[in-house]
């Protein structure tokens, strides 16, 4: 069973970019994102409910769930599907396995956890597989497109981290990854009504089969399943063993980029996803007489693509 949810997690949180890509279009980005979490989170807290395990969260705890939606599902969204319409999505997939990074960084900054050696050299390894992979493309007469496709991309996985540091807070408080998931993907759904009043966004009602499989999938599939099997994985073999899935989604995606997307290869790509991928291997990989930080003993997952 671990198994099989290891392998489920890497080909659904492997598979969601280009879903999140096919959805760009007709239908503005703010709408996409309230219709993906309005069905994740109505099915969500339904299903808690049917299973018995539904928790209303007391009065303290909502403006932290309020806090992790806007972090987690609602503005890195945001910027993941405006980054679509700018990259390909198998190098966005990339940029957002440096979450890993962003959380050393912000678990320092929030909580005071030490940065080791071995995070240092991640890092490195991982700026410079993006400077590879980036690079050319951002010196190319498209560079303007290119790198606000980067940096939104980037800016959604720095949301997507400080969403971690508010769930690591609220999973200190008693409050469960599941239950504060599945409130603050509906609270997410609701900031992105607002957002879409506030903004005057036309709120367009999709036509495209191609458009609602991936609305489907995305909420469905990617949201609840993938979450609830990467949760399975960290109760059976840990947050440390289970978060080497991230490793292998930018693989997958950058082979469904190439496929559907037209994404080329080049020596410098290559050359780029080998050394950000040793990046991540380097974050997780056990060294000798090597203690866990604070951050890997007490830190929860929020939230997969």
């Amino acid at each position: 069973m671990i198994a099989i949810s290891f392998i489920a997690t890497v080909l659904i949180w492997g598979t969601t970019w280009i879903a999140i890509a096919l959805q760009v279009g007709p239908v503005p980005v703010l709408v996409s994102v309230f219709y993906r979490f309005a069905l994740a989170g109505i099915l969500f807290l339904l299903f808690l409910a049917a299973s018995g395990r539904l928790r209303v969260p007391n009065r303290a705890e909502q403006p932290w769930l309020i806090a992790q939606a806007f972090c987690l599902f609602s503005l890195n969204f945001i910027c993941f599907y405006s980054a679509a319409s700018h990259i390909p999505s198998g190098l966005i997939s990339i940029i957002f396995s440096l979450a890993t990074i962003f959380n050393a960084l912000n678990a320092r900054l929030f909580f005071g956890d030490r940065i080791s050696g071995q995070t240092l050299l991640a890092s490195i390894l991982g700026i410079a597989g993006l400077a590879l992979l980036f690079g050319p493309d951002i010196l190319s007469a498209e560079s303007e497109s290119t790198l606000q496709g980067v940096g939104l991309a980037m800016l959604g996985t720095l949301f997507f981290s400080l969403g971690n540091m508010v769930s690591r807070r609220n999973s200190a408080a008693g409050l469960t990854p599941v239950t504060a998931n599945a409130w603050a993907m509906g609270y997410g759904a609701l900031i992105m009504l607002a957002l879409i009043g506030l903004s005057g966004t036309p709120v367009i009602l999709p036509t495209s089969t191609t458009y609602l499989g991936a609305l489907i999938y995305l909420a469905t599939i990617g949201s609840i399943i993938g979450f609830t099997t990467y949760l399975y994985l960290v109760a059976k073999i840990g947050s440390a063993k289970a978060a080497y899935a991230t490793v292998l989604f930018p693989i997958i995606a950058l082979a469904l980029s190439t496929l559907y997307e037209g994404y080329h290869w080049q020596w410098t790509g290559i050359v780029g996803l080998v050394l950000a991928l040793s990046g991540n291997l380097v974050m997780f990989a056990r060294w000798p007489n090597a203690r866990p930080s604070k951050e890997a003993q007490s830190s929860q997952p929020s939230a997969a693509e």
